[in-house]
């Protein structure tokens, strides 16, 4: 699907510090990214993404779970948010709760998991919680996995996967920079595929056409 010359409207839903936020605000801001980002959505109050959203003009709004009674309200509110700022793509950035996808957003909500999806993921796989997972198994190599969302964790149709050795002196901080340094390029990346309407999903593949 071939879209307006117009830059990519991005909503970013945070749950936390916000560094992969930051990287897109920065790529957008020097043009590496051919996107805006309109609209953060926080599922804390005090999650730090939100000030760097404010800082960078953005639209900052926290929406809570427990505040919301039920999963279907919480992604009822998230969703009606990115529908006034007539977001295009949805990318889940740190965000640790589950949503539910609406029918006008399938297809249009990406997820980054710091592995190689299908191993170490799904409820509880989180943070460090996944590197250490990750050198307790004595996996020899790991990586991160940019993939549509759907209503699961960590599932859905895989998009881009990069890979990092795990050597033998690894711990989860060393790990998980090195895993980070590739969430950096491969999450801007498969966005701009979107933008360029490179993207078909076919079942559970995605071709890059």
């Amino acid at each position: 699907m071939q879209r307006s010359a117009n830059p990519l409207r991005l909503a970013v839903l945070v749950s936390g510090g916000g560094t992969t936020l930051q990287n897109f605000l920065d790529r957008c801001a020097d043009g590496r990214l051919p996107a805006q980002v309109v609209l953060v959505v926080a599922s804390r109050g005090d999650a730090f993404a939100l000030e760097r959203a404010r800082r960078a003009g953005v639209k900052a709004v926290a929406i809570e779970r427990k505040e919301t009674g039920s999963l279907e309200e919480f992604s009822r509110r998230i969703f009606e948010q990115c529908r006034r700022e007539r977001a295009e793509l949805v990318c889940l950035a740190g965000f640790l709760q589950l949503v539910e996808v609406p029918d006008d957003f399938r297809g249009r909500v990406m997820n980054i998991h710091p592995a190689l999806i299908p191993a170490f993921c799904g409820k509880g796989y989180y943070g460090h919680r996944v590197h250490e997972a990750v050198l307790a198994s004595g996996a020899k190599v790991s990586g991160c996995t940019v993939h549509f969302a759907d209503n699961e964790y960590d599932h859905g149709p895989i998009i881009l996967q990069r890979t990092v050795p795990v050597l033998d002196d690894d711990t989860p901080d060393a790990l998980a920079r090195r895993v980070f340094e590739q969430e950096c390029e491969a999450y801007p990346e498969a966005i701009q595929l979107f933008a360029e309407g490179r993207l078909c999903l076919e079942g559970r593949r995605v071709r890059i056409v």
